[in-house]
């Protein structure tokens, strides 16, 4: 069969190329195409358009770039007319992918979608179109399941591809030598985010803390998809540093973390990586997204706990004084650190085992062949 795979993000590739590996191994002569990164490649799939040059974040800066968007929304669509494939599978990615569904229903082309948007946050009413547009929808957290049965839609709960991505993960024994790194000295990561805008609001106010803590060394967590020269120039002269693409190592190292909101939050808890969470956008996309937001957290660790489990500093409250004030609170010895870490313990039970690439590869494959 043919597939085509939409992911629009990091997360989205390694989680999109955990599934193709599965669906592999059940349809052999298999064909993938799509956009996506270097994950999804290396499982033999086309990419037409790499997610790096689509990585645009916030409303203000979604404005400033419709034309590129909308112009890869187009070349999608010819792509996709093309290609003619048995199903198109979306991964999270909302903003590009419901366009891409609506486009599918219109021209009889199944869709299957892998990862919901986070539609339970803001913007609920669109659970009508993805019933709508959507055949199939593969969740990654147990509140979604009820969630869509407000709207009468049934969907496929098949746990969370980190657990998969974890499993897999193999630490490097030579981590700290390859990284020119102290063994000697506890390790604070440091994870702003694979966006230019989040990086420019939040690692200025995280570098004022570095100096603050002597007695541990702060990394952060880089990727190779952004120049080196960026994160040089937002952090000035400040001696920090920086490893790319080994965010897993990292986290196995580290005895805390400064942790963007996002995807990160939840794989620092399955490392057992106390945090706080950091978040910054740009005033307008901020008092715009405050108004629109109809949940209590914005981490994911918070949200599937459905408590305060890690502390949020948002925004203004995103400082260094407070930012230094709630991480001494998680080093080795204080009591919030083994709170955090008991609910943790909590968190994994919620989630579960690993085995999404694997559930989610043979339930789309059953559907396929049903004829949906």
């Amino acid at each position: 069969m043919k597939y085509y795979v939409i992911a629009g993000e990091k997360s989205g590739d390694l989680h999109a190329a955990n599934l193709i590996k599965k669906i592999k191994i059940k349809d052999p002569n298999g064909v993938f195409r799509g956009f996506g990164g270097d994950d999804m490649h290396k499982q033999g799939v086309e990419i037409i358009k790499h997610y790096k040059e689509m990585a645009f974040m916030g409303f203000l800066e979604v404005v400033k770039n419709l034309n590129s968007i909308f112009k890869y929304i187009n070349l999608c669509k010819t792509d996709i007319a093309t290609f003619k494939p048995d199903v198109i599978i979306l991964v999270d990615y909302p903003g590009f992918n419901m366009r891409i569904a609506e486009y599918a229903y219109k021209n009889n082309f199944k869709v299957f979608y892998y990862i919901s948007p986070k539609i339970w946050a803001w913007n609920t009413q669109r659970a009508y179109k993805i019933k709508k547009f959507v055949d199939r929808m593969f969740v990654i957290f147990p509140f979604e399941t009820n969630f869509y049965k407000k709207f009468n839609f049934k969907v496929d709960y098949v746990g969370n591809p980190l657990l998969d991505a974890i499993a897999q993960f193999k630490p490097s024994q030579n981590f700290f030598e390859n990284n020119n790194i102290n063994a000697d000295k506890p390790i604070i990561a440091v994870l702003p985010g694979s966006r230019k805008q989040e990086l420019q609001h939040i690692l200025p106010q995280l570098k004022e803390v570095f100096k603050k803590f002597p007695d541990y060394q702060f990394i952060i967590g880089g990727v190779s998809t952004l120049n080196p020269t960026y994160y040089k120039e937002l952090l000035d002269d400040t001696d920090i540093k920086i490893v790319y693409d080994q965010t897993y190592d990292l986290l196995s190292h580290a005895v805390a973390g400064l942790i963007k909101s996002g995807t990160s939050t939840l794989e620092a808890a399955l490392f057992n990586v106390p945090q706080v969470v950091c978040y910054k956008a740009s005033n307008f996309s901020y008092q715009i997204a405050k108004r629109l937001i109809k949940v209590k957290y914005i981490s994911l660790v918070n949200l599937v706990a459905d408590k305060k489990v890690v502390t949020e500093l948002i925004q203004d409250d995103l400082n260094p004084t407070l930012i230094a004030t709630e991480l001494e609170k998680i080093l080795p010895g204080r009591n919030e650190r083994h709170l955090m870490e008991e609910e943790y313990k909590n968190l994994k039970l919620l989630l579960g085992n690993a085995g999404a690439s694997e559930k989610a590869a043979t339930l789309m494959l059953e559907y396929l062949k049903e004829k949906i």
